[in-house]
């Protein structure tokens, strides 16, 4: 007994890392409003997993486990309003972690469009896709600083628009 407490004393602090393989924002009504994939597979096979997974997704009940185990990875999502955030890890990740991610992610998007909703990630689809880019890098987490996520993301806004600034005076 005394060796195991020795042996667990002396190992080292494990660190988790998630690795996101693609992450989905799906309305209620099926339609596919934001999508990110950081695995290279064909676009037959991302056209494939994005419809079995809306109709399986759909179909759950709001009772049900947020976590699915589809082909070779785990499917982790969440319903924010009326929107699905669908995240794809690895067979081996932390779920909650995933469940996080996604958290994060919307908490950022809240606070940089105002409670964001779906006509939000319509007509703004280029911040979110920078929100997103800020907070994973090829599928994990860059930074983990909300403060920071947000600056950034209002530093390229003010660059955008004095570049919208400078057209219109050219």
């Amino acid at each position: 007994m005394h060796q195991r407490v020795s042996q667990i004393q002396k190992s080292p602090t494990t660190i988790y890392t998630m690795a996101v393989q693609f992450l989905l924002l799906l309305s209620r009504q099926g339609k596919l409003r934001l999508t990110k994939w950081y695995q290279t597979i064909s676009q037959k096979e991302k056209t494939k997993i994005t419809r079995e997974l809306t109709t399986l997704i759909l179909s759950r009940r709001a009772k049900m486990c947020n976590v699915l185990e589809y082909k070779d990875f785990k499917v982790v999502y969440r319903r924010y309003a009326s929107l699905f955030f669908i995240v794809g890890i690895d067979s081996s990740d932390n779920e909650l972690l995933a469940l996080e991610t996604i958290h994060r992610f919307v908490e950022q998007m809240d606070k940089s469009f105002g409670n964001v909703c779906e006509l939000d990630i319509i007509f703004g689809f280029d911040k979110a896709y920078h929100i997103l880019d800020e907070l994973l890098l090829d599928g994990y987490v860059q930074e983990s600083s909300k403060k920071e996520v947000l600056r950034r993301v209002a530093q390229q806004d003010e660059l955008e628009n004095m570049d919208e600034f400078d057209n219109i005076l050219a």
